[in-house]
């Protein structure tokens, strides 16, 4: 794990999170430039389905941002906004181009989890086993890495959505927590499953028992998240380690990253089947023999 910057986080606890934020002013590039974003518009992919849920892509060389964008409600998602998560991270699964996708969101927060007051007001999730998760890409099953960049709050089911993620980038003075604890509203987007996974089930009972909030300084000493940077740069730090990833020949690197994922439900002897056969997908493609080469020619030694 990494620490980039100094200083404990000062979040306040409970659900207050203090006044609203400035929404920030978001750049449009044509694929020319570099660089596109679109925000999600009423009609979805297939051109007859409206949806009012707020979340934008960027795109920048092989990697993709994703932005939750409901300030206002401390991007906590309603269902049109998880339905909008799902088809931008089913996008970028299928996306021959993109290789590394960062998750966000708008105005200072990264996701209160649900939207209680949706829920309040009777709004469908669509709860169901098989499925979609309540909160949108939680089932996913990627073939290539996302990283959370966290400012602010990532409680209740935003912190399921960042424990989705392979990485975490978090804000010093960002939050954690199962802050759904005190309304009665269970996890059930797999922050149970995931949670313990990532820190151990002494370490997640403490969390999901109490919902107490986890500030950034212990978040990164328990591994709930693997870097620190100042506020306001976790977006920046994301992208930045996101280029870093797709830089790399992809193969290999998602050959590991898929062995080290599926390795929680094998056994030993299938775990070890299993990652033999993805690497020896990756040497019969030729990647490793041009890896080979590259070195042989003076290339890439000593980390660069």
């Amino acid at each position: 794990m990494e620490r980039i910057c100094a200083g404990p986080s000062s979040a306040e606890g409970a659900a207050s999170t203090g006044p609203e934020r400035t929404r920030p002013v978001r750049e449009d590039r044509s694929a020319s430039g570099n660089a596109r974003m679109s925000r999600s518009s009423s009609k979805d992919a297939h051109g007859d389905r409206r949806s009012q849920g707020q979340v934008g892509t960027e795109v920048d060389g092989a990697v993709l941002t994703v932005t939750i964008d409901r300030p206002q409600a401390r991007n906590a998602v309603d269902p049109e906004t998880a339905h909008a998560l799902e088809e931008a991270f089913q996008r970028f699964g299928v996306d021959e181009g993109l290789a590394v996708a960062v998750l966000t969101g708008a105005g200072g927060n990264f996701c209160a989890g649900f939207d209680l007051k949706a829920l309040a007001a009777g709004a469908n999730y669509g709860l169901r086993e098989d499925g979609r998760g309540p909160m949108g890409p939680t089932r996913l099953t990627l073939s290539k890495p996302v990283i959370a960049a966290i400012e602010g709050y990532a409680v209740a089911g935003g912190l399921e959505l960042a424990l989705w993620c392979d990485l975490r980038v978090a804000a010093a003075n960002a939050t954690l927590g199962v802050f759904n604890r005190r309304f009665g509203v269970p996890l059930i987007d797999l922050g149970t499953v995931r949670l313990p996974r990532l820190i151990g089930q002494g370490r997640a009972l403490d969390l999901i028992l109490t919902g107490r909030g986890v500030e950034a300084d212990e978040a990164l000493r328990i591994g709930l998240v693997e870097r620190l940077v100042e506020p306001g740069h976790a977006l920046a730090a994301a992208q930045r380690l996101a280029r870093e990833l797709a830089a790399f020949p992809q193969g290999a690197m998602r050959a590991d990253r898929q062995s080290t994922v599926n390795q929680w439900s094998l056994g030993f002897e299938d775990a070890m089947r299993a990652e033999f056969r993805g690497g020896a997908a990756v040497v019969a493609s030729g990647e490793a023999n041009e890896g080979a080469r590259r070195f042989a020619q003076g290339k890439g030694r000593h980390g660069t």
